[in-house]
């Protein structure tokens, strides 16, 4: 069984945040599947489903934010995961990359966010698939990017145009998932990580 695992911070107040991208595109495969997350297992409200035919466990931790890796740590025990890197996938928001965007990376360095390096200190490593939805602000018309002002921003309620963008992207990350599980990385790779932004094909 796969683990995919959206990290975010439980909570009504945070549940449209920048920083939920991730338990959004988490609930959006959900949705998608038929299913609720709603049983409690390795400190995350965690959901059995089927898809691109294969059996998953969606997963988001109850953790905060900070700690997602104990509870990352506890279900990759609890369902005997022995290579991260093929057998779980994480959707997190990346603020380096702006809102309408997304990558598929088999690893990587933290770069401030607390919640992958929480998951990497835990398992012990940073060879884990992670699928990184961009929350950035949009580069200006001259190409110039706007710095986003990190915390504030990533825990304060997204506007409703900014939720439009979001939601197509979340349609985007349930089907690069779809692709890793069906066709492997590499191909999501080349499919997923053109350049792209609102309004294009991908």
């Amino acid at each position: 069984m796969k683990l995919i695992v959206g990290l975010g911070n439980p909570g009504i107040e945070y549940q449209f945040t920048p920083h939920n991208a991730g338990f959004l595109a988490v609930d959006r495969i959900a949705d998608e599947c038929g299913v609720v997350l709603s049983n409690r297992r390795g400190r995350a409200l965690t959901a059995k489903a089927r898809l691109a035919g294969e059996d998953v466990l969606l997963a988001k931790p109850e953790t905060f934010m900070n700690l997602s890796g104990l509870s990352v740590a506890a279900l990759v025990r609890e369902l005997e995961i022995e290579r991260p890197s093929e057998e779980m996938i994480v959707l997190y928001d990346e603020l380096a990359f702006p809102l309408g965007t997304l990558r598929v990376h088999e690893r990587g360095s933290a770069g401030g966010h607390n919640g992958v390096k929480s998951i990497s200190g835990a398992l012990g490593t940073e060879e884990w698939l992670r699928i990184r939805i961009g929350v950035g602000k949009p580069a200006l018309d001259d190409g110039r990017t706007v710095k986003a002002g990190g915390k504030d921003y990533l825990l304060s309620p997204m506007r409703k145009q900014e939720l439009a963008v979001l939601d197509e992207v979340l349609d985007r990350a349930k089907r690069a998932v779809e692709v890793v599980l069906t066709k492997g990385v590499g191909a999501a790779m080349n499919e997923f990580n053109q350049k792209q932004g609102p309004g294009s094909s991908d």
